[in-house]
């Protein structure tokens, strides 16, 4: 009896565990996607000029001329949706300096209460990659994101656009990552952070069964096809991380899973929500899962032309609508 009681609480713990860390339903979207409507025919050509710009050779520390011509393109287009870029310079060796770029929305309501949500992609690549798809996809739909809600200012919340250095190694999970730089200025500045997610990795994307892996255990629990759009949360995060899958997948016919882990789950913690992680705030990932179905990830064939634009562009035009249920403290 004892060792049924025993077993029955490991099953109760278990499925309470489940239930905490993955959001329900695991991939509501199912079937073929719709037609692409014009807007996303040209947003999907829009976005792929951006990774071709950004991302057809190697930029980081380490090859620090193409690093800064990614840095003006971004700061370029900025400009060109009638927005200013706030640069965040820092040091790191030999007297190196980087930037992160922001741009900042405030609420139209100046007497709203003033919560802030944060959206950032890295702009560095790794060694010597290209790095279309890490990240010059998240970089090409965070300018793309930032275009389409630069027409309103946000209701009732401010929001920050940020474009960060410094997110590959040898600066991950160190004080001179980007991120890891802003997130201490909006703690220092004692920011009300509602939210902060990554767009990390965004344009792999396959049909074929097998194409898709997790790491232990949840490769028991989703799809084996790497055709979805992930939420990947930090402990601390589980309300932010329901909220923000919950508005787009109300705006988007792409499939899209949900799930928290911890730090020490591999990948779990490899972008710059680790930054904001460290600071307390919430804070997640959006991928395609990057190493766990890209064959391309960190290595040279990382070019643009391995990039889904179409499907970049259907999640682009979500996190977009998703983005604006947010701000403006809706539904």
């Amino acid at each position: 009896m004892y060792l049924l009681l025993f077993v029955l609480a490991l099953l109760g713990a278990a499925a309470a565990g489940i239930r905490y860390c993955i959001v329900f339903p695991r991939q509501p979207f199912m079937g073929p996607l719709p037609p692409l409507t014009d807007q996303d025919r040209d947003l999907a050509q829009r976005l792929e000029a951006h990774v071709y710009a950004i991302a057809s050779v190697p930029h980081n520390v380490a090859h620090l001329d193409e690093l800064e011509k990614v840095a003006r393109y971004i700061e370029g287009q900025i400009r060109a949706a009638g927005l200013t870029p706030v640069p965040q310079i820092y040091e790191v060796e030999n007297g190196i300096q980087v930037r992160n770029i922001e741009v900042v929305q405030e609420p139209a309501d100046p007497h709203a209460a003033t919560p802030c949500y944060v959206i950032g992609a890295h702009y560095d690549a790794p060694d010597d990659c290209p790095g279309a798809n890490d990240n010059g996809t998240g970089v090409a739909a965070l300018l793309e994101l930032m275009r389409l809600v630069a027409a309103s200012p946000p209701k009732r919340a401010r929001l920050r656009l940020v474009f960060f250095v410094n997110e590959e190694q040898p600066y991950g999970h160190t004080e001179l990552m980007g991120s890891w730089q802003y997130a201490n200025k909006l703690a220092s500045a004692e920011e009300n952070v509602a939210g902060m997610m990554a767009l990390e990795t965004l344009g792999f994307f396959s049909d074929e069964p097998g194409s898709q892996r997790f790491p232990s255990p949840f490769g028991h629990v989703y799809p084996d096809k790497g055709n979805f759009v992930a939420f990947v949360a930090l402990p601390g995060t589980r309300t932010f991380l329901h909220k923000s899958i919950a508005a787009f997948r109300r705006h988007a016919a792409f499939p899209a899973i949900g799930g928290l882990a911890p730090g020490f789950v591999e990948g779990i913690d490899l972008s710059d929500h680790w930054s904001f992680n460290q600071f307390g705030y919430p804070a997640l990932m959006v991928t395609d899962t990057a190493p766990f179905r890209n064959p391309h990830y960190h290595e040279p064939t990382d070019t643009p032309e391995s990039v889904d634009y179409s499907s970049l562009a259907r999640i682009t035009l979500g996190l977009a609508a998703m983005t604006r249920e947010l701000v403006d403290g809706k539904p």
